[in-house]
């Protein structure tokens, strides 16, 4: 596998491999032991969906040490996680609704691990083999609200506010890539994976340590510096290496 998108025609929703803009449908589980089709899916009046449908998502704070400089911040010294509500996904194209006008509500670029395996008490040198892939993300933020509750739940959880896709992508290196954010064209965030303070593989394992993953659960793994402000019609795209890029407007 490489690419691996979700996909809706008609009423059909499935999976496929995306190689060279053409889709090769899935055959068995996603999370088993896929083949693809050999011939390609016509392109036509397919939609592409959020790459998953967790059973949770969660969110890991102050974990790239750039931002961490940026805030004024000491660096944590175990990962910081809460939950997203799974129904503020929002596909790749899909637009970002601000409830708010009022409020600042800020971008968040972030790299998301997508769970393969049911993953409980995971050792963090056996943590990759608990991972389906990775995807692009935005962890959309109400700073109003996050000042005015103090926890991170609900300003965080609101419809459209977690764009993720457009595809999973299994073969890659996750600890070696530069993530960007351009919000209408401007370059905004520009970092590299390696400022991770918790790796990938050692949030797979801690998570796992305080409650089980399932597989298709989704990690966001933390913002880097740079985070900032959003309004009506500014056009925001993620960027992470060796990835499609994740698209999204807002309304």
């Amino acid at each position: 596998m490489a690419a691996i998108g979700r996909f809706q025609k008609g009423e059909e929703i499935f999976y496929a491999k995306v190689e060279d803009g053409k889709l090769y449908r899935l055959i068995g589980d996603v999370f088993g032991s896929p083949s693809f089709e050999k011939k390609p899916i016509p392109l036509k009046r397919v939609k592409t969906l959020t790459p998953t449908t967790p059973s949770k998502l969660i969110a890991v704070g102050l974990n790239y040490a750039d931002h961490a400089r940026e805030t004024g911040k000491p660096l944590p010294k175990e990962p910081l996680f809460w939950f997203k509500a799974p129904s503020s996904l929002l596909p790749d194209g899909g637009k970002i609704e601000i409830p708010f006008p009022d409020h600042r509500v800020d971008y968040e670029a972030e790299l998301a691990i997508i769970i393969g395996r049911k993953a409980c008490n995971v050792p963090e040198a056996a943590a990759s083999r608990y991972i389906l892939g990775y995807t692009a993300a935005q962890d959309i933020s109400d700073r109003t609200i996050q000042e005015a509750d103090g926890q991170w739940s609900r300003c965080k959880s609101f419809d459209t506010f977690t764009p993720i896709g457009p595809y999973i992508e299994t073969k890659i290196d996750p600890h070696n890539l530069t993530i960007q954010l351009f919000q209408n064209g401007q370059l905004r965030q520009n970092s590299h994976t390696s400022q991770l303070i918790f790796n990938c593989f050692k949030l797979v394992s801690f998570i796992s340590t305080n409650l089980t993953l399932l597989p298709g659960d989704v990690i966001l793994t933390g913002a880097p510096s740079g985070i900032g402000p959003i309004q009506s019609g500014d056009r925001l795209e993620v960027r992470i290496q060796g990835m499609a890029p994740l698209l999204n407007t807002v309304r």
